[in-house]
Protein backbone atom coordinates (compact mmCIF):
# COMPACT_ATOMS: atom_id res chain seq x y z
CA UNK A 1 0.00 0.00 0.00
CA UNK A 2 1.09 3.58 -0.54
CA UNK A 3 3.44 5.08 2.07
CA UNK A 4 0.99 7.86 2.93
CA UNK A 5 -2.05 5.61 3.32
CA UNK A 6 -2.11 5.69 7.15
CA UNK A 7 -1.61 9.45 7.24
CA UNK A 8 -4.49 9.93 4.78
CA UNK A 9 -6.67 7.48 6.72
CA UNK A 10 -6.04 9.32 10.00
CA UNK A 11 -6.76 12.64 8.30
CA UNK A 12 -10.05 11.21 6.99
CA UNK A 13 -11.05 9.87 10.41
CA UNK A 14 -10.18 13.20 12.06
CA UNK A 15 -12.26 15.11 9.51
CA UNK A 16 -15.20 12.72 10.10
CA UNK A 17 -15.02 13.48 13.82
CA UNK A 18 -14.72 17.23 13.28
CA UNK A 19 -17.56 17.43 10.77
CA UNK A 20 -19.86 15.30 12.95
CA UNK A 21 -19.11 17.27 16.10
CA UNK A 22 -19.45 20.62 14.36
CA UNK A 23 -22.76 19.56 12.80
CA UNK A 24 -24.02 18.65 16.28
CA UNK A 25 -22.88 22.04 17.59
CA UNK A 26 -24.58 23.89 14.73
CA UNK A 27 -27.71 21.81 15.23
CA UNK A 28 -27.75 22.78 18.92
CA UNK A 29 -27.20 26.42 18.00
CA UNK A 30 -30.04 26.25 15.46
CA UNK A 31 -32.38 25.14 18.24
CA UNK A 32 -31.13 27.34 21.11
CA UNK A 33 -29.04 30.21 19.67
CA UNK A 34 -29.74 30.66 15.93
CA UNK A 35 -27.88 33.96 15.81
CA UNK A 36 -24.60 32.06 16.28
CA UNK A 37 -25.12 30.37 12.91
CA UNK A 38 -24.75 33.72 11.14
CA UNK A 39 -21.11 34.21 12.09
CA UNK A 40 -18.78 34.25 9.10
CA UNK A 41 -16.43 31.55 10.43
CA UNK A 42 -19.38 29.23 11.15
CA UNK A 43 -20.38 29.46 7.49
CA UNK A 44 -16.85 29.04 6.12
CA UNK A 45 -15.50 26.28 8.36
CA UNK A 46 -17.71 23.35 7.20
CA UNK A 47 -16.83 23.58 3.48
CA UNK A 48 -13.11 23.53 4.31
CA UNK A 49 -13.45 20.47 6.55
CA UNK A 50 -15.82 18.72 4.14
CA UNK A 51 -13.46 19.31 1.21
CA UNK A 52 -10.58 17.70 3.11
CA UNK A 53 -12.92 14.88 4.17
CA UNK A 54 -14.05 14.23 0.60
CA UNK A 55 -10.53 14.46 -0.86
CA UNK A 56 -9.13 12.07 1.72
CA UNK A 57 -12.02 9.65 1.18
CA UNK A 58 -11.53 9.61 -2.58
CA UNK A 59 -7.78 9.19 -2.11
CA UNK A 60 -8.32 6.24 0.22
CA UNK A 61 -10.69 4.61 -2.27
CA UNK A 62 -8.17 5.00 -5.09
CA UNK A 63 -5.20 3.79 -3.03
CA UNK A 64 -7.09 0.75 -1.72
CA UNK A 65 -8.84 0.01 -5.03
CA UNK A 66 -12.21 -0.04 -3.27
CA UNK A 67 -14.92 1.84 -5.11
CA UNK A 68 -18.64 2.47 -4.67
CA UNK A 69 -20.77 0.04 -6.70
CA UNK A 70 -17.90 -2.43 -6.39
CA UNK A 71 -17.95 -2.68 -2.59
CA UNK A 72 -21.47 -2.87 -1.06
CA UNK A 73 -20.42 -1.25 2.23
CA UNK A 74 -18.85 1.69 0.38
CA UNK A 75 -21.93 2.09 -1.82
CA UNK A 76 -24.08 2.19 1.31
CA UNK A 77 -21.72 4.69 2.93
CA UNK A 78 -21.80 7.06 -0.06
CA UNK A 79 -25.60 6.74 -0.32
CA UNK A 80 -25.91 7.52 3.39
CA UNK A 81 -23.55 10.49 2.91
CA UNK A 82 -25.92 11.95 0.32
CA UNK A 83 -28.85 11.40 2.72
CA UNK A 84 -26.85 13.08 5.52
CA UNK A 85 -26.15 16.13 3.36
CA UNK A 86 -29.83 16.50 2.45
CA UNK A 87 -30.99 15.95 6.04
CA UNK A 88 -28.36 18.38 7.31
CA UNK A 89 -29.51 21.05 4.87
CA UNK A 90 -33.11 20.55 5.97
CA UNK A 91 -32.05 20.74 9.62
CA UNK A 92 -29.93 23.87 9.28
CA UNK A 93 -31.48 25.80 6.39
CA UNK A 94 -34.40 24.39 4.44
CA UNK A 95 -36.75 23.19 7.18
CA UNK A 96 -39.86 25.37 7.25
CA UNK A 97 -40.61 24.79 10.94
CA UNK A 98 -38.51 24.14 14.01
CA UNK A 99 -40.15 20.72 14.36
CA UNK A 100 -39.11 19.70 10.84
CA UNK A 101 -35.58 20.98 11.46
CA UNK A 102 -35.27 19.04 14.72
CA UNK A 103 -36.53 15.80 13.16
CA UNK A 104 -34.17 16.21 10.20
CA UNK A 105 -31.28 16.97 12.56
CA UNK A 106 -31.93 13.85 14.60
CA UNK A 107 -32.06 11.73 11.45
CA UNK A 108 -28.88 13.41 10.17
CA UNK A 109 -27.07 12.48 13.39
CA UNK A 110 -28.36 8.90 13.14
CA UNK A 111 -27.14 8.78 9.55
CA UNK A 112 -23.65 9.81 10.66
CA UNK A 113 -23.75 6.95 13.16
CA UNK A 114 -24.70 4.56 10.37
CA UNK A 115 -21.91 5.87 8.10
CA UNK A 116 -19.33 5.38 10.84
CA UNK A 117 -20.57 1.92 11.79
CA UNK A 118 -20.68 0.71 8.18
CA UNK A 119 -17.14 2.02 7.68
CA UNK A 120 -15.85 0.32 10.81
CA UNK A 121 -17.51 -3.02 10.04
CA UNK A 122 -17.22 -2.78 6.24
CA UNK A 123 -20.76 -4.05 6.18
CA UNK A 124 -23.75 -2.25 4.64
CA UNK A 125 -25.92 -3.74 7.41
CA UNK A 126 -23.80 -3.21 10.53
CA UNK A 127 -26.79 -3.77 12.83
CA UNK A 128 -26.85 -7.42 11.68
CA UNK A 129 -23.50 -7.94 13.41
CA UNK A 130 -25.12 -7.19 16.76
CA UNK A 131 -27.52 -10.11 16.36
CA UNK A 132 -25.19 -12.75 14.94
Amino acid sequence: MHAYYLWIKHTHITMVAITAIFFAIRFFWMVKHPVLLRQRWVKRFPPVIDTILLASGITLAVLSHQYPLQQPWLTAKVTALIAYIILGMIALKWGSTLRIRIIAGIFACATVGYIISSALTRNPFPINLLFT
